[in-house]
This record gives structure tokens, C-alpha cells and sequence, in this order.
């Protein structure tokens, strides 16, 4: 097994499998933060981990923090003729949309993306039914009536999941007060912490946090505050902080990319928005068991038969207007 390192900055990792030494297939990936952060950046890092040893394939990472970063990496790899980059996130667009035309060779996915050029697709996530399931639960545990979302940035992905998350808090209970903030930062884990705090100082008791690693310091100001809960989101952080961790919205990112990947490796791959939801549904909503007694049974049953109607079709949460270029999940 090769050595792994953890990339920095813009620092560039490249690892070929031990398994197929002359495959040919070559994968990178570029993450907007630190693969650390035990959430949308790590769980990336893992599907790309899945390619290499599933598809015995060199692959590649590189974190970058700016759009002009974001452009330079991506004519870095086409140059170097690899046959699929991932942009992790929907803010990778943009540069992707700028390169691909100059490198029809190589396959350009941006994940939470919905736009197609002829080498260049977007994968969306049903984050927003499982959002609303997560609506439901923080309704029900709520004793001050008043719970928040935190977002990194106002993206319209991270904005949809929130829409989704306020029907489903008010669903459950119509006089709940739902709050909303973003922190303008995925990786600052002190402003996380302060800005949950300041909220939590607001009467907030339920936090549903999109904040990658600045959510990490959301967690630790829920430690700070008696009957403060948090939800994990993109990958399973209820381990992360067991005490105050809920539950987690979470994306099967490796399962995910190593779907993509498979398809272009065989040559089966067509630009298309790939749409990940319904039975194709790599999103969950999975609870902290040892946090299992404090969830109300009501809420428990509720929560199962909403799931029951949205694997059979009969139901679909709200979605803000970024999902409306894109066809039904």
C-alpha cells in the first residue's frame, strides 16, 4: 500500500495503485479545503481512494482555495492527459466550463453541478430529501422553538438543502422559528464555533450546520452549551462528536465517484447531469445511536414514513431554484 500524504495548500499528491501498475487510468481531484475535515472534502478524498484500489488507478489531489487556482489545476491535468478530474463542488464550474473545451480527452465532473458540455458533466446530490427528514428530528427535539442552519458559503446546493430542512422543521411544527447564517468559510473552525455561540446566545437550540471543516468548530461550541444539538452533514460525523451529533445527512462520495470513474474507464461515460437521488439515492439520514433515547418516539415514526414515501415516489422535499434547470430526482 502506498504512502499516503496529506495535501496542503496547493500541494499536489499522486498515488498509483500497487494493484494494476500499467493500467493507464489516471483520476485527480481538486477539493475548495482540507481533506481533514472529516466531511464533503474527506469524504472525496475516500472516493478517490475507492478509484485507486478499486480501478487500480493513478490518481491525483490537489486542494486549491481560489478560482484562478481552480483553472490552473484543471489545464494542469489535461495537459498531462488524465482521463477524468473531479471539481468537489458546485463552485468549480465556471473554471471547468473556461478548460474542458481545450482538452476533449479528458472528462471534467464537477459535483453539486448541473451544467454538460461534451466532456463535461455535473453529479447532483438528493441532499434535500434527507434535509427534511432532519427537519423533522430538530423540530421534535427543539425545547426553545428556535433552531438554525449554518452554511461555508451561500451556495445555491448548500442553500436548496437549507430550504429543504426549514419544511421540513415546519412541517412537524409550524411555530418553530428557523434561522439562517452562513460564515463566508468552509475551513475557519473558530469562526464556526463563534458564530454558533452567538446564535446559541440567540435561544437556538438545533443547529444544522453545511460548513465543511469550519463545522468542526460548530460542534465544539454545542460541547460548550447544555441541551445543544448539531447535525453532520456530507459524510457520517456522528463519531466526530458523539455527545452532541444527532445525526448526519450523509453522501456516499465513494460510491459515488467510483460510479463515474467506472463508467469512463469502460468507455460507457455520456455528459449528462447525473442525477443521484430516488432508488439511485446515495444520500441517507443516519442517527447517532448513542443519542438514540433522547429522540422522541413520535418522532422516530414520523421520520420512518416520510422515508417510506420518498423511496416510493410519493413524496419530494421543497428545492430551491438551482434544481430547476435540472430534471425531477
Amino acid at each position: 500500500m502506498a504512502v499516503l500524504i496529506t495535501s496542503v495548500g496547493c500541494t499536489k499528491d499522486t498515488e498509483r495503485s500497487t494493484a494494476d501498475e500499467d493500467s493507464g487510468f489516471r483520476v485527480a481531484l481538486l477539493t475548495p479545503g482540507p481533506i481533514s475535515d472529516r466531511s464533503w472534502n474527506g469524504g472525496a478524498y475516500d472516493g478517490l481512494m475507492r478509484i485507486r484500489d478499486s480501478l487500480g488507478a493513478e490518481v491525483s489531489h490537489i486542494q486549491t482555495k481560489t478560482p484562478a487556482e481552480f483553472e490552473e489545476n484543471f489545464r494542469e491535468y489535461g495537459t498531462q492527459g488524465y482521463d477524468l478530474v473531479f471539481g468537489h463542488g458546485f463552485e468549480f464550474q465556471d473554471a471547468a466550463l473556461r478548460v474542458s473545451p481545450e482538452y476533449p480527452k479528458t472528462i471534467f465532473i464537477t459535483t453539486s453541478g448541473n451544467t454538460i458540455r461534451a466532456n463535461m458533466a455535473g453529479m447532483v446530490f438528493d441532499m434535500e430529501n434527507y434535509s427534511y427528514l432532519a427537519g423533522l428530528l430538530a423540530a421534535a427535539l427543539t425545547k426553545t422553538g428556535t433552531v438554525t442552519t449554518i452554511g461555508g458559503h451561500e451556495y445555491p446546493p448548500v442553500k436548496s438543502s437549507f430550504v429543504a430542512f426549514e419544511a421540513g422543521v415546519l412541517a412537524a411544527n409550524p411555530k418553530v422559528r428557523v434561522l439562517h447564517s452562513y460564515l463566508g468559510t468552509w475551513e475557519d473552525v473558530s469562526a464556526g464555533k463563534e458564530q454558533a455561540l452567538a446564535l446559541i446566545n440567540r435561544d437556538v437550540d438545533v443547529i444544522f450546520q453545511n460548513a465543511d471543516a469550519a463545522g468542526l468548530g460548530v460542534f465544539n461550541a454545542a460541547r460548550e452549551r447544555k441541551g445543544v444539538y448539531v447535525f453532520g452533514t456530507n459524510s457520517n460525523q456522528n463519531d466526530v462528536a458523539p455527545d452532541v451529533i444527532i445525526a448526519s445527512v450523509v453522501i456516499d462520495l465513494p460510491h459515488a465517484l467510483l460510479s463515474v470513474a467506472r463508467e469512463v474507464k469502460e468507455g460507457r461515460f455520456r455528459p449528462r447531469v447525473i442525477l443521484l437521488g430516488g432508488p439511485e439515492s446515495v444520500v441517507s439520514l443516519v442517527q447517532n445511536p448513542v443519542l438514540d433515547s433522547v429522540v422522541p418516539t413520535r418522532a422516530k415514526f414520523m421520520i420512518d414514513s416520510v422515508r417510506r414515501e420518498m423511496e416510493e415516489g410519493r413524496f419530494s422535499a421543497p428545492r430551491a431554484a438551482f434544481k430547476d434547470s435540472v430534471p425531477p430526482l
